[in-house]
């Protein structure tokens, strides 16, 4: 992520405060599982599996929902090519306000599906060469390179190399929070707002021209 330019990282920022939004209304509702945060689904799959607890199904399908909208993503990238990011943003904004409408006619359980597909799909935004250069929807990765650019920056390495993790982590809390605080007034009805900041996402990134890649600093 150091390699890509202020304004990438800012915008990778603001894909992972959307996710937490979305994670946030899909803990709520669900009791403590998630829509995008799979290391925690499959904590719970185990510990259903060892307890019998009635949760590992469905933690297991919400796994299952999100590889395959990985995949999803991952193949309307790849034919979109280089408008992958506002190809794959449109389809989370279509996802997201398609769960929206399923759940404000009764269908929560397809609601919850549609949220998760698109959770999955958007890891496919920052993709390249079948890999994922920046995790939108999980921070286990940017915090160990948060804890390892500031081990660097007090050795002497790049004193702000930390820096775009942290901001990562703290879009996806900021976003987290404010789905908490959405949800008692709007419960899942809050994935419009979801569906919009996509659509706005997926506009910004069509009017953004390519990547502009940094060469890292010299001892960084």
């Amino acid at each position: 992520m150091t390699r890509y330019d202020r304004r990438i990282r800012l915008f990778a920022a603001c894909l992972s405060a959307m996710a937490g939004f979305v994670d946030a209304l899909g803990f709520i509702k669900l009791g403590g599982l998630f829509v995008s945060f799979m290391s925690g689904n499959s904590t719970r799959l185990a510990v259903g599996i060892a307890q019998n607890a009635s949760q590992a199904p469905v933690a297991a399908g919400l796994i299952g929902t999100f590889v395959l909208g990985v995949m999803a993503g991952s193949v309307v990238g790849r034919f979109a090519r280089e408008h992958r990011r506002p190809a794959v943003l449109t389809v989370i904004s279509a996802l997201l306000a398609f769960a929206a409408i399923l759940n404000a006619i009764g269908i929560t359980a397809a609601a919850i599906f549609a949220m998760t597909l698109a959770m999955g799909a958007e890891n496919a935004i920052f993709e390249r060469d079948g890999e994922v250069t920046i995790g939108l929807t999980y921070m286990t990765g940017a915090l160990v390179k948060f804890g390892q650019g500031l081990t660097g920056a007090m050795l002497g390495g790049d004193p702000l190399a930390w820096a775009p993790y942290l901001m990562l982590w703290v879009g996806l809390v900021l976003g987290a929070t404010a789905g908490a605080l959405t949800f008692p007034w709007l419960g899942l009805s809050g994935l419009w707002i979801a569906a919009a900041a996509a659509g706005t996402l997926a506009f910004v990134a069509a009017r953004t021209g390519p990547d502009r890649v940094v060469d890292p600093p010299a001892g960084g």
